[in-house]
């Protein structure tokens, strides 16, 4: 008998996100991410395995908790939106440890802007101060809706205000959230954006060792969710910032090489989140430390994605079936499958 892979492809996650919401979806991930980090101890890490090119980069994430396997494939290609193309595609799948066989595929393009969201408002919540109501964007690409709604679901926050070079992103921005009842400040300077902020997310996408915020924008007692420098040589904060905050990251072995603390030395002190869940780190000690979460994005938060969105789905139409095995009547013959003759 076929053994076929639940499947969810790009339709039918768009058809998931718009039955559940996107802030229904990013709380509801948000708990299985808790339950993941809490268990932190017990996966399977590495860093991504990356390819660099000048176009940008292709990486594969993967992880296992010793039962169930995951990865995910994503490029990451800055120049993309100028020739018609996303900066970000990606797909991901779950196996089982114990036979290998692949259980689930699924679409990781939008997963992936749910679960980058879920991620930062999931520690944003244990990290900011609980009296947060503004939040600053520097950055209106394509995680920013999604980094708004998850706030808002994690802290309550519609106050918002979004700085970008481009001033068709801030619009597209402006026109997908002023209709679900934010308040929102285009401002001119990073400076204006950010001066009455309580949260400042920096997501860009060049390229580059850029200096996105100054230290001289960043006040007492902000949580900083820094998701942009997400590779070798791309950061987007003065180097003096980190100096200034504590900083939080998910596995220290891969932020340390794509991260903001890349601009660091390799003992740049730092504590990793998990601990703060399970008791073993505090997370903000007084109202005026900076929180500074340096989000580059680790397998396990994917694995966890998967996990959701395919117990979301389960046993409705928004999945179909893909026969991904290669599964002969005789497992030591696979040539059968192949035979002249033989039905396929």
């Amino acid at each position: 008998m076929t053994q076929l892979v639940e499947f969810v492809d790009v339709a039918n996650m768009a058809r998931w996100i718009q039955r559940d919401g996107v802030e229904n979806i990013i709380s509801g991930m948000m708990k299985y991410l808790e339950s993941d980090f809490a268990r932190w101890e017990r996966f399977d890490k590495i860093p991504r395995v990356a390819s660099h090119t000048p176009f940008g980069v292709i990486e594969l994430m993967p992880t296992s908790d010793m039962e169930t396997y995951s990865f995910k494939y994503v490029n990451g290609h800055p120049s993309n939106p100028g020739r018609g193309f996303q900066t970000v595609t990606a797909f991901g799948l779950l196996a089982d440890v114990d036979n290998g066989y692949p259980l689930f595929l699924a679409e990781m393009t939008l997963l992936t802007a749910l679960r980058t969201a879920a991620v930062s408002a999931m520690v944003a919540k244990t990290l900011a101060r609980p009296d947060s109501t503004h939040m600053a964007l520097i950055g209106a690409g394509s995680q920013s809706e999604f980094q708004a709604l998850g706030f808002r679901a994690a802290l309550g926050i519609e106050k918002l205000s979004v700085y970008d070079v481009d001033p068709a992103a801030t619009e597209k921005f402006c026109r997908n959230l002023e209709p679900l009842g934010f308040s929102i400040h285009v401002a001119t300077t990073v400076d204006e954006a950010v001066a009455d902020a309580d949260i400042i997310t920096t997501c860009t996408a060049d390229k580059a060792q850029n200096t996105v915020l100054k230290d001289s924008q960043v006040r007492p007692g902000v949580h900083i969710n820094a998701v942009g420098g997400d590779c070798p040589g791309k950061t987007e904060l003065e180097s003096s910032i980190l100096d200034r905050s504590t900083v939080f990251v998910e596995f220290p072995p891969q932020t340390r090489i794509e991260g903001e603390i890349q601009q660091k030395d390799p003992d740049f002190p730092v504590v990793e989140f998990w601990q703060v869940l399970t008791g073993g780190q505090p997370g903000r000690t007084s109202p005026d430390e900076i929180t500074l979460f340096d989000s580059v994005g680790f397998a396990i938060s994917d694995f966890s994605a998967l996990r959701y969105v395919r117990d979301a789905t389960a046993g409705t139409d928004l999945q179909t079936f893909v026969d991904l095995i290669a599964e002969p009547e005789d497992p030591k013959d696979l040539f059968s499958l192949i035979k002249v003759g033989v039905p396929v």
